[in-house]
């Protein structure tokens, strides 16, 4: 059945949302101030997508992408820049605003920069017994195949052709492949997933992709299968030997951007614990003035901050701690010696060390995070214990998606 419907807002994923009679109606692809003919999802009844735009907003625009609205990884390439700009700003705003936080947030910075630096692609055939590999679709696993992405970084431009030669070469058949690629400053750097033992034929044949497209290291499950020059990123003052599949920001830009809001706001600490610090983006650059001690649960990320720190010239003593913070946060005594805490989590946030933090002395902490509600989770969590929200930033190195980072400043 047809229906036709006026859509009022964007929701917090991205699609448009009219009100029903039931509650709320999600439309991808539609804008505030349009009226759509839409028709049913099968399965999903508050969801409807889009036949025809019968009155279309003057907002929209044009997305710079052919497979926008089949492929899932971007949500809002239609939208004017204004209005996507307010609306991602708005999305921490509304996410203080529902736990119940008052404070300052500034205009939304742009780190998009020259786009992404990694992705990561899927490969599986389809029922067809058609190989694809790409980007899911959204909020399914059918993969959309891809010849190109608009929003990668142009040091990624031969990662595509190179995911789409591993993906032949393995074969995968129903389970898919994850292909992470990594843009370093030595080359591209793809770790596989999913694929299984390697057969020697097999590791002989992925040895030979790797030459074929000049890849820096190519490993599965993080074990080398070919190398041919060492992947590594400059940080700051330091060069870091990355591990396989090494998290990363997702922008050069955001991680610049972040590093230079964290190490304005801890200026005048000479003693920081930075928590979940993964291979020490802002340890390096916290360390160009003050003593770091850096926390995490990833060993090998630990080690290849542990190396760079001390081969860098110029730098204070850094301290590496191999911890698991969700299950033993560091606590009042341990945390009496800082003079100021940074923290940056997994998108489920640090529940656990924000209580900890709250019931510390330590009189400046700066929260990253890239999901507005559990960073708001845990902000009450310290405001609690006697912090003040000093300021917020959010920041968008995820251009024209519904993910937005924050930093924020919190004092005692």
């Amino acid at each position: 059945m047809v229906e036709r419907l006026t859509v009022l807002r964007v929701g917090h994923r991205g699609d448009g949302i009219a009100d029903g009679p039931d509650g709320p109606i999600y439309v991808p692809g539609a804008l505030p101030g349009e009226t759509v003919e839409v028709e049913a999802v099968p399965g999903h009844p508050d969801r409807r997508s889009v036949l025809r735009i019968e009155r279309q907003s003057a907002q929209r625009i044009a997305p710079i992408c052919p497979h926008f609205g089949v492929c899932g990884g971007c949500a809002v390439q239609h939208w004017h820049a204004a209005p996507y700009r307010d609306w991602k700003r708005g999305l921490v705003v509304e996410a203080l605003r529902q736990a119940g936080l008052d404070a300052p947030v500034a205009p939304l910075v742009d780190a998009h920069g020259e786009g992404r630096r990694r992705a990561t692609f899927h490969a599986r055939r389809s029922g067809h017994d058609v190989l694809e590999v790409g980007f899911s679709a959204a909020r399914t696993y059918r993969v959309i195949a891809i010849d190109r992405c608009p929003i990668l970084a142009k040091s990624l431009d031969g990662a595509l052709p190179a995911a789409w030669a591993i993906a032949e070469t393995l074969r995968p058949n129903k389970k898919s492949l994850d292909i992470q690629a990594t843009a370093t400053d030595g080359g591209l750097d793809i770790d596989v997933r999913g694929c299984g033992p390697l057969t020697a034929p097999l590791t002989a044949a992925l040895a030979r992709v790797a030459a074929e497209h000049d890849l820096a290291r190519l490993t599965r499950h993080g074990e080398l299968v070919a190398q041919s020059r060492a992947p590594t990123l400059r940080v700051g003052p330091a060069i870091v030997p990355l591990p396989p599949a090494a998290f990363l920001q997702a922008t050069a830009e955001g991680e610049a951007v972040l590093s230079r809001l964290v190490v304005a706001a801890c200026a005048d600490a000479a003693t920081i614990a930075d928590l979940f610090c993964g291979i020490g983006p802002f340890t390096l650059q916290l360390a160009a003035r003050a003593r770091v001690v850096a926390v995490d649960n990833d060993a090998a990320a630990l080690a290849a901050l542990k190396r760079a720190a001390a081969a860098a010239a110029g730098l204070k003593p850094v301290e590496v701690q191999e911890r698991d913070l969700f299950k033993d946060p560091l606590v009042t005594t341990e945390l009496r010696r800082f003079g100021a805490a940074v923290f940056d989590p997994p998108r489920q946030g640090a529940h656990a060390q924000a209580r900890a933090l709250a019931a510390s002395g330590v009189p400046l902490i700066v929260a990253v995070s890239c999901n507005p509600a559990t960073f708001a989770r845990d902000a009450a969590e310290l405001l609690r214990g006697g912090y003040r929200l000093v300021d917020v930033t959010p920041v968008d190195q995820f251009r024209y998606s519904a993910h937005v980072e924050i930093v924020a400043r919190l004092e005692k």
